[in-house]
């Protein structure tokens, strides 16, 4: 994020004349620019031939660019009646190997309790494989079965984090229907070997909450941006991301900062970026440890992988209009996974 605009000095302006129309004293204004300045573009009382003043990013003429923050400049989140459809891509990256799935999904508040948002999502779309509709039998099975999970329900934060998956009761209702619907149009051992999978995994709360948790779209688009970003329109804190299976997901220490002031299309602009910050090694992650095999009073952490998001929210509802995540790991080979969401406009 740019820590500062330019105001180009037109014929007749004054140093007053300049702060008045940013909404700065004209003390402070001077104090701003000679800070930034190179020394021969100082002012010392008066403008003096300078043809441009530095300014702080904050301070616009117009006042509808501000984002409208809360106490501790913390940003709103405000869902409430909501309903948005999104396209959805995630690309699964592992060394050269590289697959793309596109989707589209709904996502519609519920109600507020309890200082929780609860939301339901649905797939409306069928499920593409690098471009292509999916149309392997394995792959048709694997999108058939997962059927009986949608519409999922769950329950966010007042931060808009992803907390827990709410209806699993109803998944095993759904699972005789969609069962006999997989049956009528496959048959053989595959077919089995696929209603097992998806039967271990509903008939065990556990199991279904571990692996609802790994759902990519529902991590990012629910990743918890609305916190109070402070002064300096900046955070630092821990954070996890499910890049390889494991109970403990690895954790990544990043900065995340918001700009101040809306784009040119009204939105604000929220970034950040990190590393992984772990005490596993490349060896704990391949053999899928939750914790670390070696013990150390001062172990030496891991950061052998990247993270970064950047969120573009609307102006007025402050409501996630295109998100981007990514996430890697070093394992034997680097394995990576973006996210993209993207509001599907009505």
């Amino acid at each position: 994020m740019q820590k500062f605009n330019t105001h180009i000095i037109q014929k007749n302006e004054t140093l007053k004349s300049i702060a008045t129309l940013y909404g700065l004293d004209a003390d402070t204004l001077k104090l701003f620019h000679n800070n930034h300045c190179q020394v021969k573009d100082m002012i010392l009382i008066e403008l003096t031939g300078q043809k441009e003043l530095y300014i702080p990013r904050i301070a616009v003429a117009d006042q509808n660019k501000k984002v409208q923050f809360g106490r501790g400049n913390s940003i709103f989140f405000r869902p409430e009646r909501s309903f948005s459809k999104y396209g959805v891509i995630v690309n699964l990256e592992t060394g050269n190997s590289k697959n793309e799935l596109k989707y589209e999904t709904s996502v519609r508040w519920l109600k507020n309790e309890s200082n929780l948002h609860f939301f339901e999502i649905d797939r409306t779309s069928n499920l593409y494989l690098n471009e292509e509709e999916i149309n392997e039998i394995a792959d048709t099975l694997a999108y058939k079965t997962s059927k009986v999970l949608y519409p999922l329900q769950i329950s966010v934060d007042e931060h808009g984090k992803f907390r827990q998956v709410e209806n699993l009761s109803v998944f095993k209702e759904r699972w005789i229907n969609v069962k006999e619907e997989v049956y009528r149009e496959f048959e053989g051992d595959i077919v089995d070997k696929y209603c097992e999978k998806i039967e271990n995994i509903i008939y065990e709360p556990e199991a279904i909450s571990f692996y609802l948790k790994n759902d990519y779209f529902i991590r990012t688009l629910f990743f918890g941006i609305y916190q109070s970003f402070g002064q300096r329109f900046k955070i630092e804190g821990e954070e996890s991301f499910p890049v390889v299976d494991n109970p403990i997901e690895p954790k990544y220490k990043i900065h995340v900062e918001v700009d101040p002031v809306k784009d040119e299309y009204d939105l604000v602009n929220i970034s950040g970026e990190g590393k992984l910050n772990d005490e596993r090694t490349v060896y704990d992650f391949i053999n899928e440890s939750p914790f670390s095999m070696t013990i150390q009073d001062h172990p030496v952490m891991n950061d052998n992988g990247n993270f970064r998001i950047q969120y573009y929210l609307n102006g007025e509802t402050l409501l996630p209009e295109t998100l981007y995540l990514e996430c890697s790991i070093m394992l034997e080979e680097e394995k990576k996974i973006s996210v993209v969401i993207t509001a599907i406009s009505e």
